[in-house]
């Protein structure tokens, strides 16, 4: 879920609880327009964690001096002499 579609359900959900005064026998509007809401917020945070997580550089880099203990270089003869 993106940012716009967490901001669309946001807009969605407070259009039906705060401006819609209809009401079915079944079904509750204004507490269909809360589930929306809450669903666009959560939508919008798992947006910018998702992003976050994405967006970090991992820092394992290696001591210099030791760092020289791994790499390894490997010299290739096939040049005949």
């Amino acid at each position: 879920m993106s940012i716009g579609v967490g901001i669309f359900l946001m807009v969605v959900g407070a259009i039906l609880a705060f401006a819609v005064r209809d009401s079915w026998d079944a079904v509750d509007l204004t507490v269909v327009g809360y589930i929306f809401l809450l669903a666009g917020a959560l939508g919008i945070v798992l947006s910018f964690y998702i992003t976050n997580r994405r967006r970090r550089v991992p820092n394992e880099s290696l001591d210099p001096a030791v760092e020289e203990e791994y790499r390894v270089v490997e010299e290739h003869r096939d040049v005949k002499e």
